[in-house]
């Protein structure tokens, strides 16, 4: 059933006595950034040469920056077999976290960053975790993937186990609570910042009074497009390490 928890719409049901809750505002701006994300990729794929010899188109060449972008910076350091077979995942998984961060920003009222839920960044995080096992059982075989959790000694398996969960949450709450935090600070930060700009008289007659508003605006939206790339950038770079520790 449709529940209304302070100003966020939850859809509640319970499966098997366990009750399961839902943001669908928060899930509707997942979905429809993935949306997004679709609609572009078929946007620059579509119309391409086949010919390799033929000149570049501007798609063409955007898809040529980005695949090199990936390849030279964030997938740099692993070897070029792991790296072919990662590349459209972390590509996705950046632009995703990106997307997800920078739609806070939007002027949008009830929009917030789907990144600001716990639950997704968990979810991303836990995919990363499954696929680390799928590469590193797919790289060693079952048997030898699993050996390592018996290293250096047998008897360090709970500590190694405990070590990996703690490793994957980790890896969410750091999302979750950057985003969360930084969605906090852009919230208070042009009330304070208008605060002291009103005890500083140079600062009306330099700018004008009328021009601190957008230019606190300006700076907001400056710092939240930053801090999504830098989040994103991040997410990317240790679900990659993640990856390359355990297939390696």
């Amino acid at each position: 059933m449709l529940e209304q928890l302070g100003k966020e719409l939850a859809l509640r049901f319970t499966v098997g006595g366990v009750e399961i809750a839902f943001n669908l505002v928060v899930v509707a701006v997942a979905v429809a950034v993935g949306g997004i994300l679709l609609a572009t990729a078929s946007w620059l794929t579509r119309g391409l040469p086949r010919d390799p010899d033929a000149p570049l188109t501007r798609r063409a060449a955007v898809l040529v920056t980005v695949v090199d972008v990936f390849q030279n910076h964030l997938l740099g350091g692993v070897s070029p077999r792991l790296a072919r077979q990662l590349l459209p995942f972390v590509a996705t998984l950046f632009f995703y976290v990106l997307l997800c961060n920078w739609v806070g920003i939007l002027p949008l009222p009830y929009i917030v960053s789907p990144t600001q839920d716990l639950n997704v960044t968990l979810g991303l995080a836990f995919l990363v975790y499954g696929l680390t096992h799928y590469y590193g059982i797919r790289s060693k075989g079952i048997a030898r993937h699993l050996k390592g959790y018996l290293e250096p000694f047998p008897f360090l398996l709970p500590l190694n186990v405990v070590g990996d969960l703690g490793r994957t949450l980790s890896h969410g709450f750091r999302l979750f609570g950057n985003i969360l935090g930084g969605a906090l600070l852009t919230t208070v930060a042009p009330v304070v910042a208008m605060q002291i700009a009103s005890l500083i008289p140079a600062v009306g007659v330099v700018l004008g009074w009328g021009a601190r508003v957008p230019l606190m605006l300006l700076l907001n939206a400056w710092f939240g497009l930053l801090m999504g790339a830098i989040q994103a950038l991040v997410f990317a770079l240790l679900a990659v390490a993640y990856i390359q520790v355990t297939a390696d």
